[in-house]
């Protein structure tokens, strides 16, 4: 005779092993590896210091710049 088993927790443990293979493969598709994050960060926080330092400043005005 078989084991006897709970049909409803089967059924949702196979439902959370299908959203983990579909989590899987969305992270396979469109993640980004940590470094890659990091690099786009660095990349950012050049352009922005970049950006800084090429600022004009117009003696004429004020910091409102009315």
């Amino acid at each position: 005779m078989g084991e006897i088993v709970n049909l409803r927790s089967v059924k949702k443990r196979l439902g959370r092993e299908a959203a983990k293979q579909d989590a899987k493969e969305s992270r396979v598709r469109h993640g980004r590896t940590k470094a890659e994050l990091a690099n786009d960060r660095l990349a950012e926080a050049r352009r922005a210091a970049l950006l800084d330092g090429s600022a004009r400043s117009d003696p004429g005005r004020g910091e409102t710049g009315e």
